[in-house]
């Protein structure tokens, strides 16, 4: 008997032991967001009506017919006055990039961002365990990762991952990198850089497909430092609670709606198809039946699938009764049931309103995004951070809210992640200085009013060496 005592004694010690371990294995493969850094390049940047109209001039392979799409583009993408371009637009280099100019480009990003979330979190680089950088249209040798271990003189096994060509979603890529190896290794730092290079990108032919990404984007970045200590989460920003990724990559309408390549010309550009829209609809909604049920309180999904169940039933009576009367509506998902913030990509106005009509959204929820867009621009993997740090300037970030972040990429990919507030935040980042002055009173874009007169010429009698 006594045996026997022991032996449960020690079976139940051991089933709590083992219960023990996998909750403390658990807690240590939390992956907390301690801090990010969105970089501002300097005002000598800034690309305003004036010099935009400037930049297109120069690209003499464009005619009146070409003008009007892109005004038209233009003034209905939702971009301001005060979004930032590489140097090389301003040298009037653009059709020439050089190697130099690229990595340039970066370094500047990369010196600024790095240093600052460095700083503000008293760490130094060799502390940093993992390395994550992405930016999809510029590849160097050595890569942009080894540039930034050999600046910043960091650890000889430090992890390092180098992604190219993963478009706008990237930034959640890269964070899913570092939550995937937080599961296996304890208490380590990760750094996540992410951005786009526009110096070699500049496209300098006529294929209105193709000039369209001349108008949506510009210069950006963010760098982001990641946690699995247990001891930092108080000092944490945010937590990650869930990170879904769907590609659309075996489909070949997604594959090559959204794909550089070069015209009929030879000249290098970015494609955005027509079937663009339909792609990013149905890598969305796939993206959403999966992560609605791992964010969404139950009685939500309950109450959906009810009204699903009773849509059925009503449309089977319906059609019984050879067909009279009229289809009850489609049943919506409330994502506000379980989501405080909306952090959109800032793909354009379209992008934005889409998503706002997806989910029942206000304009308060979509606000963030346009007013990123309307500031920054698009600028690809990085815009979510833009829109993450307005809401925190706005001080509408409290401990306990969540996030929903959304983004698209070329793939075609949508990738979302669910982000919880760790503690009030009210920093500001890159809007501390000027997040008075938004919403402003009207995001009216002056192109029309300087260069409207172009909707009026007659093509028969247009001549560039007028407008030039």
């Amino acid at each position: 008997m006594e045996f026997l005592s022991l032996l449960y004694a020690f079976s139940a010690l051991y089933f709590i032991f083992t219960l023990w371990k996998r909750y403390g294995e658990k807690r240590d493969q939390q992956c907390y967001i301690l801090d990010y850094q969105c970089h501002k390049p300097t005002d000598d940047r800034k690309l305003d009506t004036e010099y935009s109209g400037e930049i297109i001039k120069r690209t003499k392979n464009l005619g009146l017919l070409e003008y009007q799409f892109l005004l038209k583009a233009i003034v209905s993408s939702g971009i301001g006055e005060q979004t930032y371009a590489p140097r090389i637009m301003f040298d009037g280099r653009e059709s020439c990039p050089t190697l130099e100019d690229s990595i340039t480009e970066m370094e500047e990003f990369f010196h600024d961002s790095i240093q600052k979330v460095l700083d503000r979190q008293g760490l130094s680089p060799s502390q940093i365990d993992v390395l994550v950088i992405n930016v999809s249209m510029f590849a160097s040798v050595p890569s942009l990762a080894s540039r930034i271990i050999n600046h910043y003189k960091m650890r000889q096994d430090i992890k390092v991952y180098n992604l190219s060509g993963m478009g706008c979603s990237a930034s959640l890529i890269s964070v899913g990198i570092v939550r995937s190896i937080f599961k296996s290794n304890k208490n380590i730092y990760a750094l996540v850089v992410t951005s786009e290079s526009l110096s070699p990108n500049w496209y300098t032919g006529n294929a209105r497909s193709m000039i369209l990404a001349n108008c949506l984007f510009r210069s950006g970045g963010c760098a982001i430092i990641l946690t699995n200590k247990r001891a930092l989460k108080n000092q944490a920003m945010f937590k990650l609670n869930c990170l879904v990724r769907t590609h659309h990559g075996a489909k070949d309408e997604s594959y090559g709606c959204c794909i550089q390549q070069e015209d009929e010309q030879g000249r290098l550009g970015f494609h955005l198809a027509k079937i663009l829209p339909k792609a990013a609809t149905r890598a969305f909604v796939d993206n959403l039946r999966e992560i609605s049920p791992k964010i969404l309180p139950i009685r939500e999904l309950v109450r959906f699938m009810l009204a699903t169940l009773l849509r059925k039933l009503r449309e089977k009576s319906s059609s019984s009764s050879k067909g009279l009367g009229t289809s009850p509506p489609k049943p919506v998902i409330d994502f506000k049931t379980g989501v405080d913030h909306f952090c959109i990509h800032t793909g354009g106005k379209a992008v934005i309103d889409g998503i706002g009509k997806s989910l029942g959204l206000t304009e308060h929820d979509l606000e963030p995004a346009r007013m990123t867009l309307h500031r920054f621009g698009n600028t690809s993997a990085s815009s979510l951070w833009y829109v993450l740090a307005y809401m925190e300037a706005k001080k509408r970030l409290k401990k306990g809210d969540t996030v929903l972040m959304i983004s698209f990429g070329a793939g075609f990919k949508c990738n979302s992640c669910f982000l919880e507030v760790a503690r009030d935040l009210e920093d500001g980042n890159v809007w501390k200085e000027e997040i008075a002055m938004y919403p402003p009173k009207s995001l009216t874009n002056p192109f029309m009013e300087k260069f409207g007169w172009l909707q009026q010429e007659d093509p028969s009698k247009f001549k560039l060496e007028d407008f030039l």
